[in-house]
Parts: C-alpha cells; sequence; structure tokens
C-alpha cells in the first residue's frame, strides 16, 4: 500500500505548522477570542479555497469545532454548513454568529464593563456549576468574582450577555489551577489536587479582573475594526451565510441530502487518545453540561480516546455496510489490530482500551466518508487535516488507511500533502520510541 500511495505523497512547504493550527489565529480579529487549540487556522482555509478553486456553492465541514471553516468560507460568500457535538463549539459559533447583529451600543457595553467592571458591586451571584473532575478549579477569590460577574451580566441585552458570557469562557483556563494537555487537565501545585512526583507548576495564574478586563478590550478592538476592508468579518461580505447542525456527525450526516455539496474541509478528531471531554471540562461545567451529559458527550464522540465503547455501526445505519466491509478489507489495518490486540494480551500496553478505540476509529471514520462521498457532488474536493499516530511502538500510516478505505467508497486520491518535518512523538511514546517524526497531511480527495 504504501508504493501505491508514494507518489500521492508531496511535502507542502507552505503547509506549516502554524498554519494548519491554532498558531496562526493569535493575530486575526474575532477567530483569536478562544483558544480551540484543536482548531486549523483561518488562513489554512482561505489557502485550501484560492488553492483548489473553491469559488462558489455550498461547503461542509462535519467536525466544526470552532467554526474556522464555517466562517472563512462564508466570507468568501459561499454557504457553510457544520455539525458540532460539543456544546464548547456550539457556543463559540453561536456568539460569532451573532457579530452580524452587533450594534454600537452593544459595543458600548463592553468597554464600560472593561472600564467600570460592575461585577465588583453586584450583590446578584449566579452560582458556577461543576462537574467532579471540575471541582476546585479556582481560587476562592476568582470564583467569587466569577459568580458575581455572570450575576451581573443578567442586566443587560440578550446580544452583550452573550459575548460578555462569551468572554468568561475565553478566560476560564488562565484563572484556573489546570491548563488543557491533550488527555486531561492538568492540576497546578497551588491547588488542592494531589500531586504526583513531579508536582505541575503552570506558572502566571491570572486574576479574574485582569483576565476578563483584557478579553473585553480585546474584543472590543476587534469588533471596532469589522467593516474595514483588510477585516474578516465585514459585513458587506457576509452574504454566504452559516447554519450548524448540533450533534453527532454520524447522527447528522445520514439526513443530509445526495450530492449536496460544493465541497467538504474538515479536521477529524485524530486517533490520538485526546478526551475533548475532559480538556474542555472548565467550559462544558460553565454550559450546564452535567455529569450525565458529559458521560453521553464522551460515547457519542468519534472514537478517539479509550473510554470510547464500540458503536453498533450497522444498527445505527445499515447503509453503512459498504463501509464497514471496506474497513474490513483493509488489510495493514487488520495487521495493526491483531498485532495490539496480541499486546495487549502480554500486557504490554499502558491502556487496554487501545485497541477498541482504534478499531472504532477506523470503522467510524470510514462511515463518515462514506456520508461524505454521498453528499458531495461529483469531481468535487474533500479536503481533510488529520495526523498519523504510533501505538506499541508501531507507526500507524492513518493517511495512507483512510485514503485507501475512501478509495472503496467513490473517492479518487488526488494528494496526500505533508509537512515539511512532521509532528513528534506523543507523550504516551516518547520514553520508550523517541521522538521519530511522524506524518502530519492535508489529504486531498475528490469525489469519483
Amino acid at each position: 500500500m504504501s508504493r501505491r500511495f508514494q507518489s500521492k505523497l508531496a511535502i507542502q512547504a507552505s503547509l506549516t505548522r502554524s498554519l494548519v493550527s491554532f498558531q496562526a489565529n493569535k493575530t486575526r480579529s474575532v477567530y483569536r477570542w478562544y483558544k480551540y487549540k484543536e482548531a486549523f487556522s483561518a488562513s489554512l482555509i482561505e489557502h485550501l479555497l484560492s488553492q483548489y478553486k473553491i469559488t462558489a456553492g455550498k461547503i461542509l465541514d462535519p467536525f466544526a469545532g470552532s467554526g474556522t471553516t464555517l466562517f472563512v468560507a462564508s466570507a468568501a460568500g459561499m454557504k457553510a454548513e457544520g455539525i458540532e457535538l460539543l456544546p464548547i463549539g456550539q457556543h463559540i459559533i453561536s456568539t460569532k454568529t451573532l457579530l452580524e447583529e452587533f450594534t454600537p451600543d452593544d459595543v458600548a457595553t463592553l468597554r464600560r464593563w472593561a472600564v467600570t467592571r460592575p461585577w465588583q458591586q453586584s450583590e446578584t451571584r449566579e452560582s458556577l456549576p461543576e462537574l467532579r473532575i471540575t471541582r476546585g478549579a479556582y481560587p476562592e477569590q476568582t470564583l467569587d468574582a466569577i459568580e458575581r460577574y455572570a450575576g451581573a451580566l443578567r442586566k443587560e441585552s440578550a446580544r452583550a450577555q452573550a459575548i460578555l458570557r462569551f468572554a468568561l469562557l475565553c478566560v476560564m483556563e488562565s484563572v484556573s489551577y489546570t491548563r488543557k494537555d491533550g488527555q486531561y487537565l492538568r492540576w497546578d501545585y497551588r491547588s488542592q489536587r494531589p500531586q504526583g512526583r513531579k508536582p505541575f507548576n503552570k506558572g502566571l495564574i491570572l486574576t479574574f479582573d485582569q483576565a476578563i478586563c483584557d478579553k473585553l478590550n480585546e474584543i472590543v478592538r476587534d469588533l471596532e475594526t469589522l467593516r474595514q476592508p483588510t477585516e474578516l468579518f465585514p459585513a458587506e461580505q457576509l452574504n454566504g451565510g452559516t447554519s450548524l447542525y448540533a450533534g453527532s456527525c454520524l447522527s447528522v450526516m445520514p439526513s443530509l441530502s445526495d450530492d449536496e455539496y460544493d465541497a467538504v474541509i474538515t479536521s477529524p478528531p485524530y486517533c490520538n487518545r485526546y478526551d475533548y471531554t475532559r480538556t474542555y471540562a472548565l467550559e462544558l461545567a460553565l454550559l450546564g453540561v452535567g455529569e450525565k451529559e458529559l458521560s453521553q458527550l464522551r460515547q457519542e464522540m468519534l472514537s478517539c480516546t479509550v473510554e470510547n465503547r464500540a458503536k453498533d455501526l450497522l444498527a445505527m445505519n445499515p447503509r453503512w455496510a459498504c463501509a464497514v466491509a471496506a474497513t474490513n478489507g483493509q488489510q495493514l489495518l487488520q495487521l495493526i489490530l491483531r498485532y495490539l490486540e496480541e499486546q495487549k494480551a502480554e500486557g504490554f500496553l499502558n491502556n487496554n482500551g487501545i485497541p477498541r478505540m482504534v478499531r472504532g476509529y477506523f470503522y467510524e471514520m470510514a462511515c463518515v466518508i462514506s456520508e461524505c462521498a454521498r453528499v458531495l457532488k461529483p469531481g468535487v474536493p474533500l479536503l481533510m487535516v488529520n495526523d498519523n499516530v504510533r501505538y506499541a511502538g508501531v507507526s500507524i500510516p492513518v493517511d495512507m488507511i483512510l485514503s485507501d478505505i475512501a478509495q472503496s467508497l467513490g473517492f479518487d486520491v488526488e494528494k496526500i500533502l505533508v509537512l515539511p518535518g512532521g509532528k513528534g512523538n506523543s507523550s504516551q511514546q516518547m520514553g520508550r520510541h523517541g521522538r521519530e517524526a511522524l506524518r502530519k497531511c492535508v489529504y486531498v480527495w475528490r469525489k469519483a
């Protein structure tokens, strides 16, 4: 298989790691407000739209995240639709959509809050919900300020409330004892959480007033420039429009029409054990997600964490029989799955859920790919950002395996664009296998 796809692999110097991550958004108005660490940059989407001459029609992102594809495509005049399961992503997208309705009075409200800090005198409080995994996440003074802030914002207009609450979401991590760290939240030694042999020092923990005022001022500065032609969201160009389906793409995509979309641009969760229900737990708690809902979200996600249980894909949708058959017939994947089961039986895996997760990931991705083939118009592209991974010393060529499955399901593999330099080994593999580089790619498939 590697020989068959070798000619498709193309190192693309223009695809830097900062472009294919959140890093390039740090200087972009609006996109920089919330650091959605798994996002790709707006500049990447602009590059791909230009490179593949996608200029009109309807775009789909089945893993919409914070909505980067949607807003860039909309600003370019296209209709953009997304699917997102996590409430934090849904909230970011809905708040950005409100910008079209924002008025100078709304901006003045945010500026006033940054100057007068009305939460400091607020007698109204709103208790901050917590989950087991977020208990004790804030210094007492910070928790008090957050609850006063949440109570005080109720007095403002609906639009101002939405962006004030969004600003709060943007600073939760920076004022807490926690830091997002891929598979979980890391806890600073100053918290009440037990520490391991090497206590974690997060560094500076911002006060609530400093963090929220800085964020409000940043939002105000960006809003004041939105109508300038150099900015991303000038009102006169927002003519494409965005819409969002809330839920899992495995549940939503079967309801979409055949031959409907002119491109799919997306980045699914990687097969890397990251549990977004844990890393975004602070934000999910603030949005009212309880323990039961958190557990349900974890199981509805694409299988990318060791706690995902196997999904009965054919019971979910009998039409996916072709996707399951294509995955059953992918010989390299089946060899890898057998190897991982053997490693598990011999006690060599650091988590026995890894074989189940890897199996679920590829079978579920095959179903997503089959749905993409169905909803795309003939001849149009699917562009996907994804990483290869390694478990138990074996490098898993996610790019080639998924490309092979895609060919079985109605796609031509045009290119697999490879970032120069690759990426380092995953943390759970580092000690045993070093920093051997793994490919990070953008797949370019085209519906046959």
